[in-house]
């Protein structure tokens, strides 16, 4: 499952993709709007949005991306480990 998270703290970056490897998916991280994001939100199966930590632009992208595309969209105000691991839970049930 591809999944990609919006927001964040920069300083998780490696510890959000370590959380995803362990449920099984691949996660990209977009803390900013970026061209390539639009792109890559495109392919994805999930969108997880931490609203705390991201910019109104970014959001804004890839909230239209996702909407377009009929991505199903996870938001969550807190950015931490276990907010991302209780999606994951969400997203592939045991």
């Amino acid at each position: 499952m591809s999944i990609v998270l919006v927001g964040g703290m920069d300083r998780l970056g490696p510890h959000y993709i370590d959380e995803a490897k362990k449920y099984g998916c691949t996660l990209q991280i977009f803390n900013r709007a970026n061209s390539k994001m639009t792109k890559k939100l495109q392919n994805a199966d999930a969108l997880v949005v931490f609203t705390n930590k991201v910019s109104h632009q970014a959001r804004n992208e890839a909230m239209a991306t996702a909407k377009r595309k009929g991505i199903p969209v996870y938001m969550y105000h807190s950015c931490g480990l276990c907010t991302l691991r209780e999606c994951f839970k969400c997203l592939k049930p045991d």
